[in-house]
């Protein structure tokens, strides 16, 4: 992977020159945008940099092993006067949250790191690589080119947002790059296994759970599978504090499935919409259609109303995609493959 030299050169003086620096990245953060703002803090660090880490909603526990991780605050202080904002691995402003939306006019100048399709172009200095298949595998090659030098606990961080980022290597747009920079990871410090039984297989009683709440509501139709989790479900549960994070890709592993849904009913009137497909079905510009973004085989949105209501609105245009995409493909929109 070749970054822009001009992106690259934008970037190192807009990091060269700032004194008090915010590094964020998406609300709901993943593997891919904790490992990318814990790199980015140690980083900051060999620099020498005042900074401070944030995100609407706080680090999965699953992440803890990372360092940095209980540095990162979920509010920021209106009153300091930071002078650069560096965002990781998010389609636009709005998946900030109120990380940005609580900082005084005018906003500080952003640097955009992202591999998101989807991605506005919202930044001052912009790296969007959307060929790559994490943030944490363009900031593998962007650290070094600013000055800094991949420790072992950094590599810990950039391995991890590779490793989830596309389930262990497994999703289409893993290339020979890929694995050459999760090599290199490897060779500076990273324990792939101890990352990928951590980040990816152990789960919560409280997780395994939910998921059975999950699969026994899952639905099939016109080759998109769903399921939703009510706030009422999980106050039915031992322990409510499961997350569905992995659900909509076991369902969508099933064979009859294009794609999954998982909706999730949050408190205010929100629901959250997780969408996963298998290749060559698209599940971005669904997302995008509501207000949402992501990646071709990884998407979500956030929608306002009841449960059902979002349900069934949302489903109703899911097989309508997909309908189209197989016809598109040449296969019968009634029998899958």
């Amino acid at each position: 992977m070749t970054l822009p030299a001009d992106s690259v050169a934008q970037i190192k003086q807009m990091v060269d020159t700032a004194e008090q620096i915010l590094v964020s990245c998406h609300m709901r953060p993943d593997g891919d945008a904790i490992g990318s703002l814990t790199a980015v803090g140690l980083f900051l660090t060999q620099l020498g940099k005042h900074f401070t880490l944030a995100c609407d909603d706080p680090a999965p526990e699953k992440y803890d092993y990372l360092p940095m991780v209980n540095d990162i605050s979920t509010s920021v202080n209106p009153q300091e006067a930071y002078d650069l904002l560096i965002a990781l691995d998010c389609g636009d402003l709005e998946r900030l949250g109120k990380v940005y939306g609580k900082l005084p006019t005018p906003k500080p100048p952003i640097i955009n790191i992202d591999h998101h399709i989807s991605n506005t172009a919202f930044g001052t200095a912009n790296l969007v690589v959307a060929g790559a298949t994490s943030t944490a595998e363009i900031l593998t090659e962007l650290i070094p080119q600013l000055g800094g030098t991949i420790t072992p606990e950094m590599s810990m961080c950039l391995l991890t947002g590779v490793v989830t980022d596309t389930l262990c290597f497994r999703v289409t747009g893993v290339n020979s790059h890929t694995l050459n920079v999760a090599g290199r990871l490897m060779d500076a410090g990273a324990d792939l296994p101890a990352i990928t039984m951590q980040s990816l297989i152990l789960r919560p009683y409280a997780d395994i759970q939910l998921w059975r709440v999950g699969l026994n509501k899952m639905q099939l139709e016109g080759h998109v599978a769903w399921t939703s989790i009510s706030l009422d479900d999980r106050h039915g549960l031992e322990d409510g504090s499961g997350t569905a994070d992995g659900l909509g890709n076991f369902i969508a592993d099933m064979n009859e499935a294009a794609m999954s849904a998982v909706f999730s009913e949050k408190e205010h009137g929100r629901v959250t919409i997780s969408f996963r497909s298998r290749p060559p079905y698209n599940v971005a510009d669904l997302a995008v259609s509501f207000g949402g973004g992501g990646h071709r085989y990884a998407a979500g949105c956030t929608l306002m109303g009841t449960l059902q209501d979002v349900e069934s609105k949302v489903i109703r245009r899911a097989k309508e995609v997909i309908a189209d995409q197989r016809r598109e493909l040449g296969l019968s929109t009634s029998v899958i493959f």
